[in-house]
């Protein structure tokens, strides 16, 4: 029987190109996102495919999303917990009080509805949730608290995720990706005003997708993926 994964932030972007790993390796894929129409493209000639409309900082939405997906796979075996947003950057005194929310209310209480859910249909059968965090979880970049913030947060979420799964065979990892080549990045380097070292998507994906196949006794707590000559280790 094939295993299920719900994907979140599933239209674009890593999510999207998650999702494709995943439904060519032919798993089941729910694709969750907020436009239904970019999901039924990404779906189209998939028939393990199942486009969900979903918005993560809604709990119901959240807790619908998961029923539907549970109800037609039969059960889920993992989640990548991918929906996030990048916030207008600006100098921390330029910071707005929307901004900052937005981010919580996406990157982090999102991630935690979803994360949520994902436990409790696990919890009679293990299981494994996969956060996204970003190199940002680790260290900023100048002008983004909120996002960095909330990656951060992150962090502290995946770990209690993992000591609270331990016992109901629940893994629970994180990963930071680097410069992966996405519409958000692009957006990025037009607002850097210079170049930007970047990494094709897919190698993204296939990292998700290796956590993902581990068996049930092992698990990836933290595993960075980046652009390898982009400025992340060392001194200048």
């Amino acid at each position: 029987m094939a295993k299920t994964i719900i994907v979140t932030g599933a239209s674009s972007g890593i999510g999207a190109a998650t999702a494709l790993k995943f439904l060519t390796e032919g798993w089941n894929v729910a694709l969750l996102a907020r436009r239904l129409d970019k999901l039924q493209a990404l779906a189209k000639d998939h028939k393990n495919a199942l486009p969900v409309v979903c918005d993560v900082t809604d709990e119901a939405s959240v807790i619908a999303a998961f029923a539907q997906t549970a109800d037609h796979f039969g059960k889920i075996d993992a989640l990548f917990n991918n929906a996030g947003i990048f916030p207008v950057s600006g100098r921390f005194d330029e910071l707005t009080l929307e901004s900052w929310q937005s981010s919580v209310d996406v990157n982090l209480t999102g991630m935690f509805l979803c994360a949520r859910e994902a436990f409790r249909h696990m919890a009679a059968t293990g299981g494994r949730i996969i956060n996204n965090g970003s190199i940002s979880a680790v260290t900023p970049r100048a002008n983004s608290a909120a996002y960095t913030a909330t990656k951060h947060a992150i962090t502290g979420l995946t770990k209690s995720i993992s000591l609270d799964g331990r016992d109901l065979d629940i893994c629970c990892g994180q990963i930071d990706i680097g410069n992966a080549r996405t519409e958000l990045v692009e957006n990025l380097i037009k607002n850097a005003g210079g170049p930007m070292e970047t990494m094709d998507v897919a190698d993204a994906a296939n990292g998700v997708f290796h956590m993902a196949c581990l068996p049930p006794d092992t698990n990836v707590l933290s595993m960075t993926i980046m652009a390898n000559k982009m400025p992340f280790v060392g001194r200048g």
